[in-house]
């Protein structure tokens, strides 16, 4: 039986203001209850203050920045700028099963500000309504998928700290640039372009289904193919934002250290489009290789150019298509960079991506009820 969320919970809210007047960055005698905010370092620690607004056992979900990260609070804290807090009812719903479906929440709202969860969109989704012990036995088989998926992301990490170390033995220091290479702006580089925006008001009758890159798509180096929302389009909305392959794909908001993360998109869903959260960018290959600039952009001479420019609130920061055009992006020859590609590609990151989206998708089949069988981690 499904339920919608509020059922199963004693409260859900969002934090407020953080208390300026009574709060340290650590803490201190009198300041020993946590503050919690939107973000996943440190699991959203943001300082501490004398007065706890929740008391209970409870759930936090970021609403901004990395949207969806959760997490599980077992003492007295404050929520503040946003995050959505929610007081399970331990009678009806397992605290750890809930984690688990809080964790699949996705944002509902659309337009032209940075998509964000709101307690509406909390109390709206549903979950599957199992006794108490199937629940747990639920949360002990997604326990062991959480723990399959981060042994694959520090396999992923190993072999992004290869690439890192290729990248610099190739290109050396890009802040000194000692070869003097030639620096231009993206836009003089590439053609960029912002995507369709959800909910746009259509007059042409005749639209068109088709998949749809959402931010929670783009990740830091690859895409995560594991949910494809699909949307209706015009024929020229669709050749106007249609995918390519080799295209480079840009979220424009999130968190801070994450800023202009980017992945290149290899084999594109046909007939793919993007939203307008994400920038797409189609480099001109005769100056620039694709493989290279998605790792200039994870470079800190990038980021700092993000982080310098960026509209930034507590917890989340932003960049508009003007910033992104304006990117200063250092051109070395084009033999150094094919020696990068070749690296990359003997790299191959490909199948260890693959097991990444093989285990999110029996993540999502399992929290619904759908394995009846035992998981282990050879299989992925």
């Amino acid at each position: 039986m499904k339920v919608k969320l509020d059922k199963v919970c004693k409260r859900i809210y969002a934090g407020g203001d953080v208390p300026k007047d009574r709060y340290s960055t650590v803490m201190t005698s009198e300041y020993t209850v946590p503050i919690y905010a939107n973000a996943e370092k440190d699991d959203g620690l943001y300082g501490y203050t004398d007065t706890a607004r929740e008391n209970e056992l409870s759930i936090t979900v970021a609403a901004r920045g990395t949207i969806g990260f959760t997490a599980i609070r077992r003492e007295p804290f404050l929520p503040v700028v946003r995050l959505i807090t929610v007081v399970p009812d331990v009678t009806k719903v397992s605290e750890r099963y809930l984690y688990y479906a809080l964790r699949s929440c996705k944002p509902t709202s659309s337009g032209t500000s940075i998509p964000q969860l709101t307690v509406p969109d909390i109390k709206k989704n549903e979950i599957e309504l199992y006794s108490l012990p199937v629940q747990e036995k639920i949360a002990d088989k997604l326990d062991v998928v959480v723990r399959i998926i981060a042994l694959r992301q520090q396999e992923l990490q190993r072999l992004d700290d290869l690439v890192k170390a290729r990248f610099v033995e190739l290109f050396g220091d890009m802040f000194l640039n000692f070869e003097e290479w030639n620096e231009a702006p993206l836009e003089s580089l590439a053609d960029i372009v912002s995507g369709i925006t959800k909910g746009r008001k259509v007059s042409e009758k005749h639209l068109i289904k088709v998949p749809y890159m959402a931010v929670s798509n783009v990740k830091e180096g690859y895409i995560d193919w594991t949910t494809v929302k699909t949307i209706e389009a015009t024929e020229q909305e669709i050749n106007q934002y249609r995918l390519l392959p080799d295209d480079v794909l840009m979220t424009e908001g999130g968190d801070p250290d994450k800023l202009g993360r980017g992945a290149i998109i290899k084999t594109p869903l046909e007939n793919c489009i993007h939203q307008n959260h994400i920038f797409r960018v189609r480099l001109d290959e005769t100056h620039i290789l694709p493989v290279y600039f998605a790792e200039y952009l994870q470079h800190q001479r990038a980021k700092r150019y993000f982080l310098g420019c960026a509209k930034q609130t507590t917890g989340i920061a932003s960049i508009n298509m003007r910033q992104l055009k304006a990117l200063p992006v250092l051109i070395p020859p084009l033999d150094l960079q094919n020696q990068f590609a070749a690296f990359v590609t003997q790299t191959d990151k490909s199948k260890v991506i693959e097991a990444i989206n093989k285990a999110n998708t029996l993540f999502n089949i399992t929290l619904n009820g759908g394995n009846r069988y035992d998981i282990r981690a050879n299989e992925f």
